[in-house]
This record gives C-alpha cells, structure tokens and sequence, in this order.
C-alpha cells in the first residue's frame, strides 16, 4: 500500500479514476488493457464497463457522454459570451472555456475507457493535463481582469493570457511526457509502486489549481462587494464552488465505494464530470452578472477603491 508522503498518487489512483494515473506502471494503459480503468492494476476497485468484442470493455460510458455534453454547452456558453459586445473581459473569459473545452475533449480519451493504443491514450493524457493547468491559470488571470489594471480584450491583454497559458501547458505536457516515456529518466522512480510519487506533477496538477481556484474566487468576492457593491453576484459565485466540491468529494471520496457498489459498471469519476459542467455554468452565470451595461466598473488607470 502506498504511503502518505508528499507528492505520492498511488492512493489517489487506488480510489479515483484520474488522468494522471494512466503516467504510471501499473497503469492498464501502461500495461496494455487499457480500456480497464479506476483502480485497477493499483489494488482498488476497477471499471469494466460494457464488454465489447475481442475480450475488450468500454468502461466510464457515463463520462463520455457528459464529456460530449459539457463541449456542447460550452459552445453555447462561447456563443453567448460573443453576444455580450460590451461586457468586461469578454475575449478573457472566451479563452477560459476554450480551455474547459479543450480538457473535456481529451478528458474522453484519458477517463473514458476506449480502446487505445498506449501512446495515444499516453498523449491524451499528456494534453488533458497540460490544459487542466492551463485553463486554471486563465481562469485565476479572469479574477484580475476585471479590475481593469490593463485595458480588457487588447492584443496586451490577450496575449499575456494565452501565452503564459502556453508556458503552463508545454510545462505541464512536457513533464507528463518524460514521466510516461521517460525520455530523460528524471521521473523513473514515480512509475512505479508503493509510492508513485512525482512532486513536479503534484505540485502542478493537485496543488496549484487549488490555488488558482481560491485566488480567483478571492479576486471576485473582492471585486464584488467592494468594488460592485453588490451581494447577489455572490450566491453564483458560492453555488460555482459548492458545485466544484461536490465534483471532487465524489471523485476522491465516494468514488470507489460506487465502483465497489456497481461492480465496476462507474465510479465516482462520471459525477465528477457532471458537477464540474455545473460549476462551470455557474461561473459563466456570475461573470455575465458582473458584467451588465449598469455596473459602475473602474477605467484603466483609475483606483478600483474608494
């Protein structure tokens, strides 16, 4: 069993169906059945799904369809952020769910169980990671946006976002990469049992989007009652939050326990999905509040303070 020293996955991968699992050796994919998630080949309780032809599964069909319905409604969500012409970090908040989309389209490929060759599930993996930290930075970057410290939707702007996004997603990726294949050997020692420890990887991908989270949450209540004078913002902003809770208790908490109850049909990674989708919604439901014609927001150059 795997201990709980910093840095370490094996736990986390015993109970949850995490992207980042599919990095190391016990892994199906690294071991060749791939298409076998959620604890299995770490001592938990495994996804086996539908059976399909050739003794291969189909296993997390309930994350593929959600993930499938989460890229639908964030096109909508892109649609409809497009048609707010006036609002404040409209090109910002766009980058964002570019983002979630881009970690919903690979987050099929890594969570949802088809039947992929090694390296490509490996790549997938490799990408949803690289986005996931990325989308989080964009995200913090849309808190501070709204403070009109730079002007919102200039080539300044812009490209501050997407190009420090860049650096967090190749930094990420490349990481992921050399962890899967080692390429330089650096990360050897995390692929394999009782540990699986990778402090690089856990920094970037369990740490810091916490704190890319609670940044942003801070920057927006900050924003919202001193700046805004405003209180109903607020409960979209706490249901977003709620929501992304309630996602990770299901994934870190609850999630073997419904493996263990449904013999392996889905585990706790499908609700996950579902109430991530929630949280985003709600997120987009508290920018576009934020950002009506009547709020009283702050010129570039000018104090957001009175």
């Amino acid at each position: 069993m795997g201990s709980t020293q910093f840095g370490n996955f094996h736990n986390f991968c015993r109970d949850s169906t995490l992207p980042i699992c599919n990095l190391f050796e016990e892994s199906p994919t690294q071991q060749g059945t791939g298409s076998q998630l959620g604890g299995y080949g770490f001592g938990g309780c495994g996804l086996t799904g539908i059976t399909l032809s050739h003794g291969r599964n189909l296993s997390n069909l309930g994350s593929i369809l959600l993930c499938g319905l989460a890229i639908l409604v964030t096109a909508v969500l892109l649609w409809r952020a497009d048609r707010k012409q006036a609002a404040v970090g409209r090109r910002e908040f766009q980058l964002f769910l570019v983002g979630y989309m881009i970690v919903e389209i690979c987050e099929i490929f890594t969570v949802g169980g088809f039947p992929l060759e090694r390296k490509v599930r490996l790549g997938f993996t490799a990408v949803h990671l690289g986005s996931i930290v990325a989308t989080l930075w964009v995200l913090l970057l849309n808190g501070i946006v709204g403070f009109q410290i730079l002007d919102d939707g200039t080539p300044v702007s812009l490209g501050l976002i997407l190009l420090s996004g860049v650096a967090f997603f190749v930094g990420t990726g490349y990481i992921a990469l050399d962890t899967a294949f080692s390429y330089t050997h650096t990360f050897i020692p995390s692929l394999r049992e009782p540990d699986n420890r990778n402090i690089a990887l856990y920094v970037l991908y369990q740490l810091w989007p916490l704190i890319c989270l609670a940044g942003f949450f801070i920057l927006e209540t900050v924003l919202v009652l001193r700046v805004l004078g405003e209180k109903k913002p607020m409960l979209y902003l706490i249901a977003a939050a709620l929501l992304f809770a309630i996602g990770q208790i299901f994934q870190y908490v609850i999630s073997t326990h419904i493996c263990q109850g449904t013999n392996g049909k889905i585990d706790g990674a499908l609700f996950e999905t579902l109430f991530t989708l929630l949280s985003i919604v709600m997120i987009w439901v508290f920018w576009s509040s934020i950002t009506e014609d009547d709020w009283p927001m702050p010129t570039s150059g000018e104090s957001t303070y009175t």
